[in-house]
């Protein structure tokens, strides 16, 4: 009897890609931390920051030009090999939804597994973003991180969102009150802010003037 010679692969695991988006004017140490613990946390293999070129919810605001938030957030990533500046929005025609850029990367990423990164107030202000039930059914995990005061309905959420808990996790981190439009503020009233961002970005913000009004 002939011997069968039979062979087992083993699948290879899935990728984790990290998903996360925003204006980044300017980019902050929070950022950092948020994106840092959620990528040794989760085990993500990529994390991606999208940068949002023209926000739809924010065009009452005055918004820093893109190319130096652009210069900003490469300074701001650049020494980690996880981190990966994405431009899947800058290079595409607006506006820019969260829920379209994931469906574009999901089309690029088959098989990846996707975690949207996002703060406490933006996870209890998700019932208000664009499609966002499919937002919900569209990634894996949303990894939140919540800021000192954050508060939300979880069980309100979980009723807009029928298993949205499953998808939920908190990223473990010391809490920081930290925002961008804080650390704008302070520079427009001459506040000290040089260790809330990274060393480039400071020597970047102070060489182009930038959030100093006019």
């Amino acid at each position: 009897m002939a011997e069968l010679n039979l062979r087992y692969t083993t699948p290879m695991p899935k990728s984790k890609i990290g998903f996360f988006g925003g204006t980044f004017d300017p980019p902050h140490i929070g950022h950092l931390i948020l994106a840092s613990e959620a990528a040794h946390q989760f085990g993500l293999t990529r994390l991606l920051w999208v940068l949002n070129p023209d926000p739809p919810h924010k065009q009452e605001q005055a918004i820093t030009p893109l190319p130096h938030r652009l210069e900003m957030l490469q300074r701001t990533i650049s020494d980690n090999p996880i981190f990966e500046l994405s431009r899947l929005e800058i290079d595409s025609p607006g506006p820019h939804y969260t829920i379209n850029t994931i469906q574009t990367l999901k089309q690029h990423e088959p098989d990846a597994e996707i975690f949207l990164l996002i703060g406490g107030d933006s996870f209890r202000d998700l019932p208000t973003w664009r499609f966002s039930s499919e937002l919900v059914a569209a990634v894996s995990k949303i990894s939140v991180m919540r800021r000192p005061g954050d508060s939300f309905d979880m069980s309100a959420l979980e009723a807009k969102f029928p298993g949205l808990a499953d998808k939920v996790s908190f990223i473990d981190a010391l809490l920081l009150n930290l925002s961008s439009r804080e650390i704008r503020r302070r520079i427009l009233n001459g506040g000290e802010f040089r260790y809330y961002v990274h060393p480039s970005v400071y020597e970047y913000i102070e060489a182009n003037h930038l959030y100093r009004g006019k």
